[in-house]
């Protein structure tokens, strides 16, 4: 299958996911997540109109992101160690893995060293899973206070990862707590402004998180193929 027709069949699959959820598609931004493709293949999603990308280590996007001029929306999806925010903040427009507030702070540091402001989504890890990174639910509360100490980073929604089930209806509960938890955050006032983002969805689970109210999914092989293939 091209490139041009797996996007047309996720756009598909992302209205009929909507439909189902009485949910403008609108309201849904894809992320290709191109960690494992080369420069060349994310250049073509780039072409084919997508521009929001996902990459997960700074020693592999940062030439990429240096090859392609800067064009595109940069996620930052995986685990962020501090020593690498430097290679981050400046091409990273969102950070999806904020999980601590000596992250924060350096983000901010950095942020300001640069007289930006990060987007960026705190991490939460809905599952209890020990292989997943994150705060659990309970914490959000007091890391969003204590957070708001760092205006250059905008918390602007939660991110989440469900386990990998061969059922995706099984990762529904998860995507639902995270949904319950951004409006119970909101309902309390805890930002200034409220969080309205959800990063929560990736190749196998995609449509139950946008019924569950997701605004960006994260797909991979599902939309951009493996390796070399085009």
């Amino acid at each position: 299958m091209s490139l041009k027709e797996r996007i047309q069949h996720v756009e598909e699959r992302i209205r009929a996911a909507c439909d189902r959820s009485g949910r403008n598609p609108g309201e849904v931004t894809v992320i290709a997540v191109t960690k494992y493709v080369t420069t060349e293949m994310t250049r073509s999603v780039l072409e084919s109109g997508i521009t929001h990308l996902g990459e997960n280590r700074p020693g592999v996007a940062v030439p990429k992101w240096e090859a392609l001029g800067g064009q595109g929306v940069w996620h930052f999806i995986g685990h962020l160690q501090s020593r690498k925010v430097k290679d981050v903040v400046g091409k990273f427009q969102y950070i999806h893995s904020l999980d601590r507030l000596s992250l924060a702070q350096e983000l901010d540091k950095r942020a300001a060293a640069a007289g930006a402001t990060v987007n960026v989504f705190l991490q939460v890890n809905v599952s209890g899973e020990t292989s997943k990174q994150g705060i659990t639910p309970g914490e959000a509360e007091a890391f969003l206070r204590e957070a708001e100490q760092y205006p250059h980073i905008r918390i602007i929604g939660l991110m989440t990862m469900a386990p990998e089930e061969e059922d995706p209806e099984l990762t529904r509960p998860i995507f639902r707590r995270l949904r319950e938890l951004r409006d119970e955050l909101n309902a309390k006032g805890v930002t200034k402004e409220p969080i309205t983002e959800l990063s929560m969805g990736m190749s196998g689970d995609f449509e139950v998180a946008i019924e569950e109210g997701a605004t960006w999914v994260r797909l991979g092989t599902l939309l951009v193929g493996k390796g070399e293939e085009t």
